[in-house]
């Protein structure tokens, strides 16, 4: 079983002298009952766990918006005597189909603060989204919870020694070759099987990647199914024309047309925006980045998409269909989309989980020439932007464009290279004439994406 660093957050939320209730937040299928189990019996606490779409007529009862007649209840189901009785924590699953018991999350926080309690569900944003509902706010602590990192599967697999080296390296320290070309292999696996819990475990306990994109098409399905639980008719159609579409476009900035050349663009956006909700896509939007915040300068008309997961992504590409050789090797036609998909959803996994994560990128579109970054991110007091390659090779054209025109002295290129700091010296065409540009360039293995924050 994969430990997920989640674990160790679960923690420190559960040693706080006044924690709040916790919500996890997050895609269906990511493992967040799982990791709330795991959790319970890494710190040999007793967990009481309750699924409320088995039991929804416990809404009535939490509708008493009243902590003690609420556990005087839940102690008449089966294994769940001593509820609340000491240590140990309430786990209040599939907690969207309880409305009311959210609401009463309020109050065993004002009348019973030292129970802890966590809750979870799948499509809890669309519960949280309804104009009636009101959200107990102040009174609870969220977590948003992702698929597995690339980091979490290396140590899964037994490769402790290399991740205490990432640790503790640094930029300029020398980087071993053989541990570069080992975790090249493990990068190519991740490519193709992804971050979702269960196809990355039955990968992980068969070496089958046929197996684990058995999995990717189960998962897929079921997201298809769900979403006739938030649509119906023809925007039933839509939103599931546009889920299947995200894969193909991702990484690129959004045209409306690229869905469907006969649809209303309002149509479109609003299936992005359920999708979005559920978790199955996340938006990355343009910003000037001229300075921080980066959401100062941003651009919502101008964005990108992603999709929830890189595998997901690939077998609904047609990944399965290569040949693990030809992936393993990179030679297939949508490798820059797959390369930037990954370093998408492990950037996103990097950032603080108490709140949804945003991503940015640069654009600039002009009768000069475009020029594009595939992200941009703070560090320390400056903007840092990162160019994506799926290869050994490519152009550094738009990172000079950017650094002729914008603050700071690092940029980082991800690409297949083991690690090291180039000084470039060039000059770049502006409005005023030829502008000589000087910044240092960190060459990064795109395995290190969710390590940003050690390299300011």
């Amino acid at each position: 079983m994969i430990k997920r660093k989640a674990i160790n957050d679960l923690g420190v939320w559960y040693s706080k002298a006044r924690r709040k209730p916790l919500i996890l937040r997050g895609a269906r299928q990511v493992g967040k009952s799982t990791l709330v189990r795991e959790f319970a019996a890494s710190a040999a606490l007793p967990l009481w766990e309750v699924n409320l779409e088995k039991f929804k007529s416990l809404d009535t009862v939490f509708a008493t918006l009243d902590p003690k007649q609420v556990l005087q209840e839940l102690s008449l189901a089966p294994n769940l005597s001593g509820v609340g009785r000491g240590k140990g924590i309430l786990f209040l699953d599939e907690i969207q189909e309880s409305p009311k018991a959210l609401a009463c999350l309020r109050y065993f926080y004002e009348e019973l603060p030292e129970l802890a309690i966590i809750a979870a569900g799948s499509l809890l944003e669309f519960t949280l989204s309804q104009a009636e509902f009101s959200m107990p706010v102040g009174r609870v602590d969220y977590y948003w919870l992702g698929p597995l990192t690339f980091d979490e599967y290396v140590a899964g697999i037994g490769e402790h020694e290399a991740i205490a080296f990432l640790d503790a390296w640094k930029p300029g320290d020398t980087y071993p070759i053989l541990l570069h070309e080992r975790l090249l292999r493990r990068l190519r696996e991740f490519l193709l099987v992804g971050g979702m819990p269960e196809a990355l475990q039955v990968f992980m306990d068969t070496s089958d990647f046929n197996s684990a994109v058995a999995v990717h098409q189960s998962i897929l399905e079921t997201y298809r199914d769900d979403f006739s639980k938030y649509a119906r008719g023809a925007e039933l159609e839509k939103l599931r024309r546009v889920f299947d579409v995200i894969p193909r476009v991702a990484g690129r900035k959004v045209q409306y047309r690229q869905f469907h050349p006969d649809w209303k663009a309002q149509d479109i956006r609003h299936c992005l925006d359920l999708l979005q909700r559920a978790g199955l896509a996340f938006p990355v939007c343009h910003s000037s980045a001229q300075g921080l915040p980066l959401g100062a300068g941003e651009d919502p008309t101008v964005w990108k998409v992603f999709f929830l997961d890189v595998g997901l992504s690939g077998t609904a590409n047609g990944n399965a269909f290569l040949g693990l050789e030809a992936f393993l090797e990179g030679s297939f036609y949508n490798e820059g989309v797959q390369a930037e998909q990954f370093a998408a959803q492990n950037l996103a996994a990097a950032q603080p989980h108490a709140q949804r994560f945003r991503l940015h990128y640069w654009l600039r579109e002009g009768k000069s020439g475009n020029a594009e970054l595939d992200f941009v991110i703070p560090s320390g007091t400056s903007v840092v932007p990162i160019e994506v390659k799926s290869g050994s090779t490519g152009s550094l054209r738009s990172l000079h464009q950017f650094m002729a025109n914008h603050p700071g002295k690092l940029a980082i290129r991800l690409d297949l290279n083991a690690p090291s700091m180039q000084e470039i010296h060039t000059t770049v065409m502006s409005p005023d004439g030829k502008r000589e540009v000087t910044y240092k360039l960190l060459n990064l293995p795109l395995y290190m994406a969710g390590r940003m924050g050690t390299v300011e």
